[in-house]
């Protein structure tokens, strides 16, 4: 066990996990950062309820969301290092994994502070429904990031999350990578979505756009995006961002590092020594440990 508040030492423990030989592509950091993200993007500003802080996620009515599948692997994966640091809660372990992961990954340094608490029952769970849906298109990415407080430079930064990881189809139905490597942070998926000639996938799955990059043949595995990634090229708004990351990687890297800091701190109304409060309405919150983990958290079948 380490001591109270080394951070440092959950820092190497998850960057230590990340290769799994095996899983996907060889490595848990793109499942991780999905789990940070989703575990943030409840968040709505109208009544300022969801977002990173509570974990959520650790009851059924969260974790149980379709928009989650998959993620209960995440949480997994992450188990070993809440029982060697039991004084992490959860709500920080998720949020500081995906940092963790990005930099790992070659993404940037994003800022990242403690002080989350768990919630100790399902009263301030979000409602399902709050997490972006790939086969919509451009009003509904408004719809989504604009409830959480994010402009369109911030909604094209975040989607550049799709540099790492792949969809799969008996999880979102979606099936395939964004990018030729998917477990290194990198602008390409901004390359790839202005210059490849994407056209409709004929398969038995959901509408979703398919191509190949220089160099595969039409053995490999194709390439995919979603309706939601099309849509950035497709919106006069949108598609300047995606011009502008495509063409500068450091640009990319630094707008892309401020809105995850940002996304990861929705929902976090901090007491003047940092601690953050399950609900700002509550009287003033101390630190929370999450309660053990057991069947009734929102664990779900491998899907």
């Amino acid at each position: 066990m380490s001591k109270l508040g080394d951070f440092d030492a959950v820092r190497k423990d998850i960057a230590s996990i990340l290769k799994k030989k095996g899983y996907d592509d060889g490595s848990i950091g793109p499942v991780l950062v999905r789990l940070a993200w989703h575990a943030s993007g409840t968040y709505s500003k109208e009544d300022e309820t969801g977002g990173s802080n509570g974990a959520g996620m650790r009851y059924e009515e969260e974790g149980g969301d379709p928009a989650n599948a998959g993620l209960e692997n995440a949480r997994a994966f992450l188990e070993p290092i809440k029982e060697k640091h039991p004084w992490i809660t959860y709500a920080d372990l998720w949020t500081l994994a995906g940092v963790v992961a990005i930099k790992e990954m070659d993404g940037p340094e994003i800022e990242w502070k403690p002080g989350r608490t768990d919630f100790t029952n399902k009263r301030y769970v979000p409602p399902r429904g709050r997490l972006p849906d790939g086969a919509q298109g451009q009003d509904h990415l408004r719809h989504i990031f604009y409830r959480m407080g994010f402009n369109d430079q911030e909604i094209v930064a975040l989607t550049g999350a799709h540099n790492l990881g792949r969809c799969h189809k008996n999880r979102s139905g979606f099936d395939g990578p964004w990018v030729v490597n998917p477990t290194r942070f990198s602008n390409t998926f901004y390359k790839f979505l202005l210059n490849l000639k994407w056209e409709p996938r004929k398969w038995d799955g959901p509408f979703q756009y398919s191509a190949y990059a220089p160099g595969m043949d039409e053995d490999d595995e194709p390439l995919m995006m979603l309706p939601t990634d099309y849509s950035l090229v497709q919106d006069e708004k949108f598609r300047p961002w995606v011009e502008k990351y495509a063409a500068d990687r450091d640009l990319f890297y630094a707008d892309f590092a401020k809105a995850f800091a940002k996304l990861i701190e929705l929902g976090v109304y901090r007491d003047e020594d940092g601690i953050a409060r399950c609900d700002k309405r509550d009287a003033k919150g101390s630190y929370i440990p999450a309660p053990k983990k057991s069947s009734s958290t929102g664990a779900r079948p491998n899907l």
